[in-house]
């Protein structure tokens, strides 16, 4: 009996998914275990095995096409066998987005009896536009259009036609702007082609725009922005740094000092659960990574008792997966606070939104080297400045600021994160 192979949910937030590449075709056989096809969801690209052994007699969704999940994707069973009734009613996949869009044409119809004169339409004067000569350098005009020009001192020579073939006619005359010399030369040069390109929208980008969305006109998001003094974390990396085998980054302090920190304000690590609010033990930091799609948040579990090492470790194989779309998703599940550092690209402070379902998202700039006040005297100072967004569904002002504090100082201690 033939089975159906239905479009198989593969994260949490999928809700459609896209053939990447079918592995069989059909007629083929097939055995339980056997990879079917590469399934794109909106966070990877995933191998889907078959859970049936016999010959593929349908392919339901096309490669490079789109289809919401639960739909038909393929259908397995004998050779020859008789699948109709299983097609019919059969969601419709998703057609993909085709790159360059069509033009119809459009056929007027000339309505008018050619007996019947036609009244001239006021046009819109074109000033780098020339009259039309004829090959024995005659203007080509109507005679009432000279004859109103002559009367009006206008060159006729400078009126542009909008008549048959570029003729100046009556209303060109009634119309005509005049314009300098100059700015006919400048107008008459050619300032650019317009051109654009259309792409289809990733599974990625597609629920980056509706996760994102629905964070930040369904929370009530206040942002908290707070200066660090980063000469002490400067000079501690650099001890580090000087260690055989050691490459720790200032991410990386980051993510050790906000573990920490969130485990001295629980009710900062915490999610807006609807009708409850989720306080959570355990501290799940998500840290974004850009790539070519959009964005990605794999989670550094547990990251209050890892060491430094260890997660510049996990962060490097993270973000090399993610731009490899190997990614699974037991790496992006479970975030309970999310960090996005931006200090690499130069960007001196930033607002983030909320990453669902955490109650806050830490915005990271660059360290900046500025003059500072020091016991009194003004002195070169490296400064680097965090926003804090908060969900204030759960998170109060006090609360977020009493968390940032706490974040300041193990940024501006640093020795205190051994211990």
């Amino acid at each position: 009996m033939a089975e159906v192979v239905y479009m198989p949910k593969l994260s949490d937030t999928m809700t459609e998914g896209v053939v990447a590449a079918w592995n069989k075709q059909v007629g083929d056989s097939v055995k339980a275990g056997e990879i079917l096809a590469e399934i794109e969801t909106d966070k990877a690209t995933m191998e889907f095995e078959s859970f049936y052994d016999g010959v593929l007699l349908h392919i339901g969704v096309e490669t490079g096409k789109a289809a919401p999940v639960n739909s038909i994707l393929a259908i397995i069973g004998e050779k020859g066998e008789d699948i109709s009734g299983l097609l019919s009613g059969a969601p419709t996949p998703v057609a993909e987005v085709t790159k360059e869009a069509e033009t119809p044409t459009v056929e007027a119809a000339d309505s008018t009896p050619k007996s019947e004169p036609v009244k001239e339409s006021v046009p819109t004067q074109v000033k780098d536009s020339a009259p039309v000569v004829s090959s024995s350098d005659r203007i080509f005009a109507s005679p009432l259009a000279k004859k109103l020009a002559e009367e009006k001192g206008i060159d006729i020579n400078a009126v542009a036609g909008t008549g048959d073939g570029g003729r100046i006619v009556k209303r060109d005359v009634d119309h005509y702007t005049p314009y300098t010399p100059a700015e006919r030369t400048y107008s008459s040069v050619p300032s650019g082609t317009e051109s654009f390109r259309d792409e289809t929208v990733s599974q990625m980008r597609k629920t980056i725009a509706r996760r994102l969305a629905e964070s930040k006109f369904t929370a009530p998001h206040f942002y908290l922005t707070l200066s660090i003094d980063m000469d002490n974390a400067i000079a501690a990396r650099k001890t580090l740094n000087a260690m055989e085998g050691v490459k720790v980054s200032f991410n990386d302090m980051v993510v050790k000092a906000v573990g920490l920190s969130l485990k001295q304000h629980p009710n900062v690590n915490s999610a807006w659960m609807g009708d409850f609010i989720r306080r959570n033990d355990h501290v799940h930091i998500g840290v974004a990574v850009a790539v070519d799609e959009g964005l990605l948040v794999p989670v550094i579990r547990f990251a209050d008792t890892k060491g430094l090492l260890q997660i510049s470790s996990e962060v490097k194989d993270f973000a090399k997966r993610a731009k490899d779309k190997k990614l699974q998703p037991s790496d992006w599940e479970g975030n309970t606070f999310t960090i996005s550092n931006l200090g690499m690209f130069g960007i001196e402070s930033f607002t983030a939104i909320i990453n669902p379902p955490d109650s806050c998202i830490l915005a990271v700039g660059g360290i900046n080297e500025v003059p500072v006040v020091k016991n009194g005297i003004i002195i070169p100072g490296n400064v680097m400045k965090v926003t804090l967004s908060c969900d204030h569904r759960v998170v109060d002002g006090a609360m977020g600021a009493s968390f940032l504090q706490t974040f300041k100082n193990f940024m501006e201690n640093p020795v205190a994160m051994l211990l």
